[in-house]
């Protein structure tokens, strides 16, 4: 059975999962790239990025499990790029080149119609507009028997879990304090939610928690 998923995404010890001040120089805002530093380092990463190299232990093992077995993507607008408001063109394409990572549909989530847009590689964005359950019954749809991968940013994951709509969580805490920025979990009470903690794991650069949402 599919399910609906976090994965790999990073968390500062203050718990901020991006940074403040996001913006065309600071895509995951100011001091954000730090919460990134376990990823960069490993070969899955490298690959994305047509390099050779990269580390291969326990940090490079859970950003390939990120990678593994989804139809489809949910993003927030913020995540597709910095452009707010009505669109005044289709010229942003997102932060990813000609080519981005996600190889499957992903849904944006934006207040404003757009288009959809496919790119080189297979990754097709489609922009909704009806909500976080139109966007997910539309993911479903697309990815079959695979996993929907929720990629955030924060707004859009704290409203699929306040929702109850995802399955399992897997943070890579990193060891570094932000200061200031989008808290993920801030007033939300994931006990009550249903979620518990399954398992973790230390890797080279973050500390790994999955998080699983009980029967």
């Amino acid at each position: 059975m599919s399910k609906v998923c976090v994965r790999s995404f990073a968390v500062s010890i203050d718990g901020y999962g991006a940074g403040a001040s996001q913006d065309l120089e600071h895509p995951l805002g100011v001091n954000g790239t730090e919460l990134m530093e376990w990823f960069v380092h490993t070969r899955v990463w490298r690959k994305m990025h047509r390099e050779r190299g990269g580390e291969t232990g326990i940090d490079n093992e859970v950003a390939e499990l990120g990678f593994a077995n989804f139809g489809a993507w949910i993003l927030g607008r913020n995540m597709f790029g910095p452009v707010r408001g009505p669109w005044p063109d289709y010229d942003w394409k997102g932060w990813w080149g000609d080519e981005p990572p996600y190889h499957t549909p992903v849904f944006v989530l934006t207040h404003h119609q757009r288009p959809p847009l496919r790119m080189t590689g297979g990754t097709e964005f489609r922009f909704v507009t009806e909500g976080i359950h139109a966007a997910l019954e539309q993911a479903k749809a697309a990815a079959g028997a695979g996993d929907v991968r929720i990629g955030g940013g924060v707004a859009t994951i704290r409203e699929y879990l306040l929702a109850g709509l995802i399955d399992d969580i897997h943070l890579a805490i990193r060891p570094v304090l932000l200061g200031a920025g989008e808290p993920l979990l801030g007033g939300i009470d994931l006990r009550a939610l249903g979620y518990e903690c399954a398992h973790y794991i230390a890797g080279e650069r973050a500390m790994h928690v999955f998080l699983r949402r009980r029967p």
